[in-house]
């Protein structure tokens, strides 16, 4: 009996030793992402400790061009993007792929200004304010075309959304400003007015997704699926008890309200479960089914 407790507890103790190894031997996957409704769900599961779980961690940024460029340089190993991003970073010898998708702009991206768009068409000189950098671009291009606007009267600003944030309805110009949930909240408060956005024309898809590299990809698939896992609880979460969401994610989105928290979630559409149509229409966009993790 005592040695059938003996050879017992060697076995418990190196069993614990060898989880112990494995656990601290285990790489830290490190997310690079910014202020958007669209990422809630990461935000949620790093407060929840979902994340943790799987050792992984969030590096916040202000704006998309930002994030993009921190997982450009290898301080991360996952970046969320939008599909500008995504193929800049692949342009950028990136062997670079989504893997897991967040959500559709529905509203949640937009073109803001200080006049109308009757008075921005007569404009002698219009200024643009933009992360030129990212979706901001493609999104403003399609608004210029589908107004017939002349290019060669904007003067494109480039600025992060942070800094955008800070600007004042200046009466003596004619701004535009492409921005987006939370950011958009301030400057509409402030009294820019919404000239557009991605719920008003299907020119555009503006989808947000997890993008890493395939080797990545390839070596940590198991713990991918579970982070795909958590992220599709975690919107489950955030939509049955919006209250409890809010409380553990405003900080990531500047300090909206409840109102506006609520309002924002309106402005985009969940993709975790994309339909076939869904999938079909991004396959070109660089979308592929066979990476996607779903």
């Amino acid at each position: 009996m005592k040695k059938f407790l003996f050879f017992t507890l060697i076995i418990t103790v190196t069993l614990l030793f060898w989880t112990s190894c494995s656990q601290k031997h285990e790489k830290q996957l490190l997310i690079a992402t910014n202020s958007w409704i669209g990422y809630t769900p990461l935000f949620y599961a790093k407060e929840r400790g979902y994340l943790k779980k799987l050792n992984m961690d969030l590096l916040t940024n202000v704006s998309l061009a930002e994030a993009a460029d921190v997982y450009n340089i290898g301080k991360a190993d996952l970046v969320t993007t939008t599909q500008h991003e995504y193929y800049s970073l692949k342009q950028s010898n990136h062997n670079i792929v989504p893997i897991i998708l967040f959500d559709r702009s529905y509203g949640g991206d937009m073109i803001l200004s200080n006049k109308s768009i009757e008075t921005i068409k007569k404009a002698k000189k219009i200024y643009a304010y933009l992360e030129i950098d990212s979706i901001n671009s493609e999104i403003l291009k399609d608004f210029i075309r589908y107004y017939h606007l002349d290019s060669n009267k904007i003067v494109f600003i480039n600025k992060d959304q942070a800094q955008i944030e800070d600007l004042q309805p200046n009466k003596e110009k004619d701004i535009l400003i492409v921005t987006y949930v939370p950011y958009s909240i301030t400057l509409l408060k402030k009294g820019f007015q919404k000239l557009a956005s991605t719920r008003d024309t299907n020119k555009i898809i503006v989808i947000d997704a997890l993008c890493s590299s395939k080797k990545i990809l390839q070596q940590e698939h198991k713990r991918l699926q579970k982070l795909k896992r958590v992220i599709d609880r975690s919107v489950n979460e955030l939509q049955n008890n919006t209250r409890v969401s809010y409380q553990l994610v405003k900080n990531y989105l500047g300090n909206i309200s409840y109102k506006e928290y609520t309002d924002s979630l309106q402005l985009i559409k969940w993709i975790n479960k994309p339909s076939e149509k869904l999938l079909k229409r991004i396959e070109p966009m660089g979308y592929k089914k066979e990476d996607l993790i779903q």
